[in-house]
């Protein structure tokens, strides 16, 4: 690694100290992006990389609402408007306990290049609140939404930031805060996506990242000699996005055997393949329990493994969709060891960067999360164009589109990683070609 990068990488850290998902993803795209430092000058010159590892904004606030007893509650929300150099910020909002401004600052961080990749007018930006939607009734999240948005309405705006949905945040937190913002700025407009759709959303949003995943995934094994149908494949997690992966996976062909929640997880040899068994994945998300146990009851011959991760079964394909870090150097070496060829991230780096190492170093493909999750986004940007022009696409109409754009994505990473000599290095490909546009429209922007 030059001094040039290590410099860059030692000032996110001097900055943020504290911030370890921060200083991860900082130094995995950094890494990558060498050779196009050394073959453009011009962008170490105007301080492209300072400017990119700090966000254009950074937003912290207090969130006071009334739970169910009457007590006051107080939260902390966050929003980090990373970079809008080719269009709006846009990136989730998520509730969970553990949120806080390193979570927050990565995910921002990662959305500036995944919005590239699409090739759509989106820039990069993240929020959430340390809050726990587990448990609460709908009267306390409703509360806490309306509560959230009175806080956050004054920077965000359709031409300005447009956040959507992440961990924590579904269609009633979204329907929440869209109804409390109209409420303020009395102004019906897309400043959300992810919305219901009685009012604005996309036919076929929900299920978009894990069809996108599964797309993306499909490239992997097509530009490798293989096929999805008959390959056995591990998920983690059990919410909107292993949901969706698991709906495209079974018409594909292929067969899903576990699941996973933070209680444990599920192995089903038989399979998740019938309709029955992926819809029930949705009945566990929305139980508000967060467990994936029961499906071990629904389901005879399946099986419940408490505090353990899918990582050790044996399988083609290994798909983490759960949340950042779940796959640690020990179950990568348990992915080796068990001949998986194939991993592709469903959640936002949801490996360690010990981990992609030692499993690239070890023969397995990875398609990395910016690139295979950004169907989310590609299908959140599509709203925006559906509200801003007052009109409504089918299902068909976006799922055709949704495929168009992942397998763009695959082959600009593949093609950026072959320009740049690394092979067919993904992971490397898609912070290049992510960055390449996102350089482009700096450099043309002056220093702004």
């Amino acid at each position: 690694m030059s001094s040039i990068v290590q410099q860059y990488i030692d000032i996110a850290k001097k900055r943020n100290p504290g911030e370890p998902e921060f200083h991860q993803t900082v130094e995995e795209v950094l890494k990558s992006l060498e050779p196009v430092l050394e073959k453009h000058p011009e962008y170490i010159e105007a301080g492209l990389i300072e400017r990119l590892i700090e966000p254009e904004r950074g937003i912290s606030f207090r969130i006071s609402w009334v739970d169910d007893a009457g007590k006051v509650q107080v939260n902390r929300g966050y929003r980090y408007q990373f970079n809008s150099a080719i269009g709006p910020y846009k990136g989730g909002i998520r509730f969970a306990p553990n949120v806080n401004p390193s979570v927050i600052k990565f995910l921002g961080f990662e959305q500036i290049f995944k919005n590239a990749l699409t090739g759509l007018p989106i820039g990069g930006g993240k929020g959430g609140a340390d809050f726990d939607p587990t448990g609460k009734s709908d009267g306390e999240i409703m509360r806490f939404c309306q509560a959230f948005m009175t806080e956050l309405y004054r920077h965000v705006g359709p031409n300005t930031d447009v956040p959507a949905g992440d961990l924590g945040v579904g269609p009633r937190e979204i329907g929440y805060m869209f109804g409390q913002y109209k409420r303020i700025v009395d102004r019906y407009e897309g400043v959300l996506t992810g919305k219901g759709l009685s009012y604005g959303g996309l036919n076929g949003r929900t299920e978009a990242t894990g069809f996108g995943i599964v797309y993306y995934a499909n490239c992997m094994l097509e530009s490798n000699g293989e096929k999805l149908e008959g390959k056995t494949v591990a998920l983690s997690g059990f919410g909107n996005v292993t949901w969706g992966t698991a709906l495209k996976l079974k018409e594909l062909g292929a067969k899903v055997i576990t699941i996973s929640g933070p209680d444990g997880f599920i192995l089903d040899e038989a399979g998740i393949n019938t309709d029955e068994k992926v819809a029930y994945l949705v009945e566990l998300r929305n139980s508000g329990k967060n467990i994936c146990a029961p499906y071990a009851d629904k389901f005879p011959g399946s099986k419940f493994f408490p505090g353990e991760k899918p990582w050790g079964v044996k399988v083609d394909l290994v798909i983490p969709c759960a949340m950042q870090n779940d796959i640690h150097l020990e179950h990568a070496k348990q992915i080796v060891a068990n001949g998986t060829k194939f991993v592709c991230e469903g959640a936002n780096m949801p490996c360690t960067n010990e981990a992609v190492e030692y499993m690239m170093e070890n023969g397995v493909i990875v398609g990395p999360s910016k690139a295979a999750n950004a169907g989310g986004v590609a299908c959140s940007c599509i709203e925006m164009g559906q509200n801003a022009g007052h009109t409504v696409f089918s299902p068909a109409q976006v799922h055709a589109q949704l495929k168009e754009i992942m397998v763009n994505i695959h082959d600009s990473c593949a093609a950026a990683a072959k320009e740049y000599g690394l092979g067919y290095n993904l992971v490397a490909g898609a912070n290049i070609a992510g960055f390449k546009r996102i350089a482009e429209a700096m450099m043309a922007q002056g220093v702004v």
